[in-house]
């Protein structure tokens, strides 16, 4: 029986069956965690959300798979690395980052998926929860990635709506496909993200609708976001959700980014303009008073990631390795 940092793993934890690519990777994020970065097994347990006894049957299982040598010999490493910096530099709970693929930069399958198990984690609890998510193609592709259960007890909620001007739909909601997913309450925003004046702003939020959906805001677990850049055809401009007129206010304000709708500078200030006066989707929390995953991954994902991080508008990111790289180089 092989003793690891002197706490003793024996052979009948890695008595499994053939493992599945998610239990290597799982293996692998757990050793390098041990090896490398020198965790305990009980504060891998905390960061990972897995019980003592998970943690030491992976780290057991990455020996048995001789996924440790003198160094982690599995592609997740460099990515466990970089999750490591981005939580020092921007004192995250945590930070996912997948293997990128170079052939297709900003690919969001590797990113939604591991966006997916840290949602799908809290979906699977039986007592009730209320989790609130943002919108977007991240989004949607995290939803897809999940799998369906029973869990009428949950109530889905809705930070931001999903009409654009005129009232066509985006296919980007995912509080309602979520809520099919898991046969949970589901609450979408009553409002576009962003109104044609502020006097509709106003009377959308008069809405008993939307206090509803601001008071569950209030007793969420958890938020999922995505991420967007500001700027001439970025996916807010191009889905119709700002006009060309909004687009130049922004850009002419600093704006780098925006989270549900709300458009912040390099440094993750919040800005106010005539465009912001009219954002109906509920207000950021600055800093978030609960966790708050913020997903994406791309070249154009940079600059908003690391504005975000630096103004603390997230408790913690999902992305890739080639944008982890980048946030950090800048």
């Amino acid at each position: 029986m092989p003793t690891l940092h002197g706490e003793l793993f024996s052979g009948d934890e890695v008595s499994e069956p053939v493992a599945s690519p998610r239990r290597r990777d799982d293996a692998a994020r757990a050793a390098w965690l041990y090896f490398i970065a020198g965790r305990t097994q009980d504060e891998i347990a905390r960061q990972l959300d897995l019980s003592r006894q998970a943690v030491q049957r992976l780290v057991a299982f990455a020996v048995a798979e001789k996924l440790i040598k003198f160094r982690l010999d599995h592609p997740i490493a460099a990515c466990m690395e970089l999750a490591d910096r981005l939580c020092a530099r921007f004192d995250l709970e945590f930070a996912d980052v997948m293997p990128g693929d170079p052939g297709a930069p900003g690919l969001v399958t590797g990113v939604a998926a591991a966006a997916a198990e840290r949602l799908d984690r809290l979906l699977a609890t039986r007592a009730p929860v209320v989790l609130c998510l943002g919108t977007g193609r991240t989004m949607r592709a995290t939803v897809e990635q999940l799998p369906e259960r029973d869990r009428p007890q949950h109530k889905i909620v809705s930070l931001v709506g999903s009409m654009a001007a005129g009232g066509p739909a985006s296919p980007y909601d995912v509080v309602m496909r979520l809520g099919d997913k898991v046969q949970a309450e589901r609450y979408p925003m009553p409002a576009p993200p962003v109104t044609d004046t502020v006097a509709d702003r106003e009377a959308l939020q008069k809405q008993r609708a939307f206090r509803v959906i601001s008071d569950l805001r209030d007793r969420a677990a958890a938020s999922f976001v995505g991420i967007g850049e500001i700027g001439w055809r970025a996916p807010m401009h191009v889905d119709g959700f700002l006009s060309d007129a909004d687009v130049a206010d922004l850009v002419n304000a600093g704006a780098v980014g925006e989270i549900t709708g709300w458009p912040f500078d390099a440094q993750g200030k919040l800005l106010q303009t005539a465009s912001t006066e009219r954002v109906a989707s509920l207000a950021l929390e600055v800093p978030p008073r609960r966790s708050t995953v913020v997903a994406g991954c791309g070249p154009q994902k940079v600059a908003p990631l690391q504005a975000a991080l630096t103004g603390r508008l997230a408790t913690a990111v999902v992305t890739d390795e080639p944008t982890a790289l980048a946030v950090l180089s800048t």
